[in-house]
């Protein structure tokens, strides 16, 4: 079929021709005088998204993968402790991910269509009067079910046990299109990517961490070169980057950046849930099929996982719209 194909996947997102357009630049050298500049415009950006004052963000040329591997090798230890929850593709991503870094991880199993449990996470670490639990771990969105928990809940769970545990939060799928707070709400390392909110093809990953957090470098013993925090801080404090960055995206995130800040962010938040609920009408209501969030409080307003009904083959839903309708929709994980 002619035309641009209509994207509808939960990542990557379609990208704004603005956002294409302000990618289209010559190749230059990034370590020259000039480089500094696109640093400097990115960085005070990126602290708006994440709502934070204290944050200190970091972009890596990875995926948000690679900054789950930063947050996590920056600030622990092997067999060290780690609380999550399992509820989800990219949650159990992350599960596997701290298991075969050589960390003890305390799951939480989790119907998958629901969230972060609050009382399950409040009672465990009321539980654990020798603060064996170095990290709290917890997806904002899961974009596999599409699902949002209450990550203010967890901060909540953490304060009224008295708790010292790091907070790290998956905001791949919120960051910029859902309410993120990382001042607000106490989190330690906020990890994201720039294939969904920020409105770029993949390929950035998106790190913010609090000073607790960075102060855990100086006793953290796992191994860690490329993703050593430590290399990006000297090198960031004047403009550059311990290693070749990905230019063109870079240019492209200036520019996102602008298109977030012209909207507003509560604008944005606004415009999403409005379309979410749009969507969650027209499957629940128009066609009477079911999502996979078991509750309205777990609905997330970036991915609507619309559960085919029985006897139903969701490969061929999928090839048919692409086949007639130039649309683009993700497979369930």
């Amino acid at each position: 079929m002619a035309g641009r194909n209509f994207l509808f996947v939960p990542g990557p997102t379609n990208v704004p021709d603005r956002v294409l357009r302000a990618m289209v630049v010559s190749m230059e050298d990034h370590r020259s005088p000039k480089f500094p500049a696109l640093t400097n415009e990115m960085m005070p950006g990126l602290k708006k998204v994440f709502r934070t004052e204290h944050g200190t963000p970091f972009i890596f040329p990875s995926s948000g993968t690679g900054c789950w591997e930063a947050a996590v090798t920056n600030t622990l230890s092997p067999g060290d402790r780690v609380l999550a929850a399992r509820f989800g593709q990219f949650s159990h991503l992350w599960i596997d991910m701290c298991t075969r870094l050589g960390l003890d991880v305390q799951i939480v199993d989790c119907e998958w269509g629901t969230g972060v449990p609050l009382q399950q996470y409040a009672d465990i670490l009321k539980a654990d009067t020798g603060h064996k639990i170095k990290a709290v771990l917890a997806c904002h969105n899961e974009t596999a079910t599409g699902v949002t928990s209450d990550i203010a809940g967890v901060r909540e769970a953490l304060d009224e046990a008295k708790h010292p545990a790091l907070l790290f939060v998956d905001c791949v799928s919120s960051l910029g299109s859902i309410d993120f707070r990382f001042d607000d709400w106490g989190v330690d390392m906020a990890v994201s990517g720039s294939q969904k909110g920020l409105m770029l093809p993949a390929g950035l990953g998106i790190l913010c961490a609090s000073q607790k957090a960075l102060a855990m470098r100086e006793s953290a013993q796992m191994k860690r070169a490329y993703f050593d925090l430590g290399d990006m801080m000297t090198s960031n404090a004047t403009g550059y980057f311990p290693y070749t960055p990905a230019l063109s995206l870079m240019y492209g995130l200036v520019e996102s950046l602008k298109m977030i800040e012209e909207e507003g962010l509560d604008n944005i938040f606004a415009r999403h849930h409005y379309l979410a609920e749009g969507v969650r009408a027209a499957a629940i209501k128009g066609w009477g099929l079911k999502l996979c969030a078991k509750e309205a409080k777990w609905y997330s307003d970036t991915v609507s996982a619309i559960l085919v009904p029985e006897g139903k083959n969701g490969a061929e839903v999928i090839a048919r719209a692409y086949r007639r309708y130039n649309v683009s929709l993700g497979a369930g994980l």
